[in-house]
Formats: structure tokens, sequence, C-alpha cells
């Protein structure tokens, strides 16, 4: 992985990473105050920022004596229109899938179906669904 794209999903892929990015939705944040809220320590909450940053979803500064986090929301821009271009399938069509299920269902009402999917979450039909299907 070595391109601007890799890295961010590869930034994105760790649900700590992704939790940083929503707290920084709401304003700049101080290392420690990133920190907080986590079980772990400051150096391992630095190398989940280390990763952001190179991946161009944060930058960081030093004021003073603390250094500060904040979001960089054009660096997912690549990564949102990449997504968008499965977007592109097309939506399912219901009333075809309906239409294939009454022709390779014959006799078979959608009520009926229905009946069935939500019998099968009841562990004791299930036995006579399976028997009644076979039979």
């Amino acid at each position: 992985m070595n391109g601007p794209l890799d890295l961010t999903f590869a930034a994105l892929a760790d649900p700590t990473r992704r939790t940083i990015l929503s707290m920084l939705l709401e304003d700049d944040m101080a290392v420690t105050d990133v920190a907080a809220p986590f079980d772990m320590s400051l150096t391992a909450i630095s190398k989940h920022l280390v990763i952001l940053a190179r991946a161009g979803l944060i930058s960081q500064e030093r004021r003073g004596r603390v250094k500060w986090c904040k979001l960089e929301p054009g660096a997912l821009r690549a990564a949102s229109v990449w997504m968008q271009g499965f977007g592109q399938f097309e939506p399912v069509d219901l009333e075809a899938f309906e239409t294939f299920l009454a022709v390779e269902l014959p006799g078979r009402s959608q009520r009926a179906l229905q009946n069935e999917a939500d019998d099968s979450q009841n562990d004791d039909d299930e036995t006579d669904e399976v028997n009644d299907i076979t039979h």
C-alpha cells in the first residue's frame, strides 16, 4: 500500500482511528484530550495519530507546549469519489424479483412466503418447514 487512497483506507480500517476522527469533527483537540477517553497509553494514541496524519486525515501543530490535532475533511474526498463509483449499479427491481419468485415458486403467495420467513426464526417450527418443503 503506497497510494494516498490506500493510506486513507488503511487509516480508516481501525475503529480507534475512526473514533478519533469523529471526536475531531467537533473541534481541534490537544493530543492529551484525544487520548482521555481511551484505555490505552499516550504512546499508543500518538501512533494512531501518526497514521491519521500520514494519510492526510488530520494535521498536527504545536501551540506553545501543547500538540493539537485538526481534522482535514478534504482528505476524504478521493475516498468518497472512489466509493461513489460503486453507486452506479442498478438498484434492485423488487417487482422483477417478485415475478421471479412467482415463476420459481408457483402457487405460493407472497403472504405465504412472508409467513414462512417469519416462522423460520422460531426454532420449533424449523423442522416442520423443512418437512413441508421436502415432501
